[in-house]
């Protein structure tokens, strides 16, 4: 009995462990919302491994370039100013002020106590004769009153407008940005519930960039490219061709008075089982004359990529010339 129990923990020792092997090194999360198609939004490059903070990072920036869209570059809150001033006079020891300084202070000061003596004065009047004397008297009231009445901001209370932003911000159906997780190493996509009359995708991303040009302001750590996602399918180049059409007619119309100059621009991640060329051909050949194609020179760029089994396509203008919309280099100081 002993020498065979050895022997099974013997044969037990060669045997080796089974690994789990894990996407990205890391445990898959549980209820976690995948990219699908139908969907509008953005399509952001970050360094591998920094996903969540890229996610961060990119919520912020799109709200506040859309803020500015919305509400304009120089909407800024306005500052509660207090109503009374203070009449503090602080002199420091180290100063080196003119003696006329100090005796106009000296003066200032010496009328502010006369004011407040005859304040004094004329209240303790008030006081100690009736109420029919104290009428012509000027006596200032040292309480007031509280206000009984709600702040209101654009006619609506307060309190129910904060009871507004915790549901919006407790339902992911009513905020405006959200993430979706895109099952690709360094990519982020971050998904945009347009309302009617907001700005699209497109001209969020092109503000941002040109914004990035002209200030050459830094703006995050962990963000590469971002780009606008307006069509999102499943990638086949059947399912493409169909839901590209309105794309191509928003911003390639047949009647249009300047043709305009294209490109199509192909990325595929996590995906080895479709052919690039022929999507490329299937989009350039939905674009419709007299527009043509120029990969030097184009006017706008179709991108097209590939994430898994999903595909997102945006139009964009001025790619090569914005650094290929890359924030990073848009923003790094010029050698």
């Amino acid at each position: 009995m002993g020498a065979d129990n050895k022997s099974n923990g013997d044969c037990n020792k060669g045997k080796k462990r089974k690994h789990r092997y894990l996407p990205h090194n890391r445990p898959v999360k549980k209820g976690s919302y995948p990219l699908h198609p139908g969907v509008q939004g953005f399509f952001i490059t970050c360094d591998g491994g920094r996903e969540r903070q890229a996610t961060n990072e990119a919520i912020n920036l799109l709200d506040t370039f859309y803020e500015e869209l919305v509400h304009g570059e120089n909407s800024v809150a306005k500052t509660i100013k207090p109503s009374k001033p203070l009449n503090k006079i602080t002199k420091f020891s180290d100063s080196e002020s003119s003696s006329s300084d100090d005796e106009s202070q000296d003066n200032a000061q010496h009328e502010n106590e006369a004011d407040e003596g005859e304040k004094t004065t004329a209240k303790k009047q008030c006081l100690e004769t009736d109420a029919s004397k104290c009428e012509k008297v000027d006596c200032d009231k040292t309480e007031e009153k509280p206000v009984d009445k709600l702040i209101e901001i654009e006619g609506k209370p307060i309190d129910k407008l904060i009871e507004a932003e915790l549901e919006e911000l407790g339902n992911r159906n009513k905020r405006h940005f959200v993430s979706l997780d895109s099952g690709c190493n360094g990519v982020v996509f971050i998904q945009m519930h347009k309302r009617a009359g907001d700005p699209g995708p497109t001209e969020i991303v092109q503000h941002m960039m040109r914004s990035a040009a002209s200030t050459r302001k830094h703006m995050s750590r962990f963000i590469l490219r971002v780009l606008p996602v307006e069509v999102t399918c499943y990638a086949s180049e059947e399912e493409i061709s169909k839901a590209i059409k309105p794309l191509i007619s928003q911003y390639f119309p047949t009647e249009a008075t300047t043709p305009q100059k294209f490109a199509v621009l192909y990325e595929a991640r996590a995906n080895t089982g479709i052919e690039r060329m022929p999507i490329i051909n299937s989009v350039a050949k939905s674009v419709p004359e007299p527009h043509k194609v120029d990969l030097n020179n184009p006017d706008k760029t179709i991108i097209v990529q590939i994430a898994k089994t999903i595909c997102l396509v945006g139009v964009v203008e001025s790619y090569k010339e914005l650094a290929k919309y890359n924030l990073r280099q848009l923003t790094s100081p010029k050698a």
